[in-house]
């Protein structure tokens, strides 16, 4: 049987006549035909090899952004090294004189003590004062309550002080000086034209601590607050305020009839003075010297139950003349000091007339006798024998 040849594919393809019109094509169709996904037995197209660097493109752009960093680092640590380079050795940041450095804020603080404090640091350049240190330094001062140290370009320091406010004397040892609220105890202005009007604060010590003395101050707060109430203005009228027992507050009262001491205890302040006030020409009229008056009993006066407290240790006339120049009360000083000072004051007084002191009498003057009298004597003495041998 033969076998029959299969048509070749010359023979399957047709040849197209000349009256061979072609169909429409359908365009939605043509676009599927080009959206289909290759077929996978399709041969793959052969790969170009490309060729790539030694780092991946995202590991290579942060490197360039480190680099650029440590540049620009770099750079500002170059500007940064000379500025400072620059500050540290110019001539134009050295402070050259006490006028370079300002003051405000003072009024009894003196420009020589906040000098002791800042003097040392003329002639250096004002990058390198240590602004915190001398602002310790001069909060050291007891008048200076907060200070504050800043530096100006180029070479300047400015110091703003604020003082301490006092709201009394204070009689500690053998002085008197300034207290505040807080217990804080200031010397007396050398120089001031304000006059305090302050009682004078006794029984405190020179050893006590702060917080003794700060409790103490409460205390005299309390009392002074509750007598001026109502603008009374009680405390105007007090001179001395004993706090040595907190038990019992004593005030000696500045009466024109004769100091007063009051005992008015440890509260109720107020309406004891007032007690004090009301009878107090009644007590002269019945006792021939009011001294002292206890009120710290509510149905009971005691009148005259000691004498004024003496101060143990006595002024030196160098500071009752600076606490009565600063407003201090007669009445709060003692006798003894008052005379001190007016015998000190006199003194001085008679050198300066020139006139001498009684009880040393002037010595007189010695004179000299001529020579030629002198000669004369010793001549008459030698010839005198010779005329008693002529006459024998």
């Amino acid at each position: 049987m033969a076998r029959r040849s299969l048509p070749s594919q010359e023979d399957l393809e047709l040849t197209r006549g000349p009256e061979f019109v072609p169909a429409p094509v359908d365009d939605a169709r043509l676009v599927d035909l080009d959206n289909e996904q290759e077929s996978p037995f399709l041969r793959a197209q052969k790969r170009v090899p490309v060729r790539r660097g030694s780092l991946p493109r995202k590991t290579a752009r942060k490197l360039k952004w480190v680099v650029l960093a440590v540049c620009l680092l770099g750079a500002g640590l170059f500007a940064s090294g000379a500025v400072y380079a620059y500050g540290a050795h110019s001539w134009r940041f050295t402070i050259e004189s006490g006028d370079d450095i300002e003051i405000s804020g003072n009024a009894h603080v003196t420009r020589a003590q906040i000098m002791d404090v800042l003097g040392g640091d003329i002639g250096r350049n004002v990058f390198f004062v240590p602004l915190a240190e001398r602002r310790h330094a001069l909060e050291e001062i007891p008048w200076v309550e907060s200070a504050t140290v800043m530096r100006f370009l180029p070479n300047h320091v400015r110091v703003e002080v604020r003082e301490r406010t006092p709201v009394a004397f204070a009689r500690i040892g053998a002085r008197i000086a300034l207290i505040d609220a807080n217990g804080v105890v200031m010397d007396l202005p050398a120089s001031s034209p304000h006059r305090f009007s302050f009682p004078v604060i006794t029984g405190m010590g020179e050893a006590e601590p702060l917080s003794t003395r700060a409790a103490r101050m409460r205390i005299y707060s309390d009392v002074v607050r509750e007598l001026d109430a109502g603008g009374a203005n009680y405390s105007q009228d007090l001179s001395e305020v004993d706090l040595s027992d907190p038990q019992d507050v004593k005030v000696t009262v500045n009466d024109p009839s004769g100091a007063v001491l009051v005992h008015l205890g440890d509260a109720n302040y107020l309406e004891r003075f007032k007690t004090y006030i009301a009878h107090a020409a009644e007590w002269r009229q019945q006792f021939q010297k009011l001294e002292s008056v206890d009120l710290r009993y509510d149905r009971q006066i005691i009148v005259n139950p000691d004498a004024r407290s003496v101060p143990g240790q006595p002024l030196t006339a160098t500071a009752v003349k600076a606490a009565l120049a600063a407003g201090v009360k007669p009445a709060a000083l003692t006798s003894a000091d008052l005379k001190r000072a007016e015998s000190a004051t006199r003194a001085p007084d008679a050198s300066r007339s020139g006139k001498p002191r009684a009880g040393k009498p002037k010595p007189a003057a010695k004179v000299r006798k001529p020579a030629r009298k002198a000669k004369s004597r010793r001549a008459a003495r030698h010839h005198q024998p010779v005329k008693n041998q002529e006459s024998d």
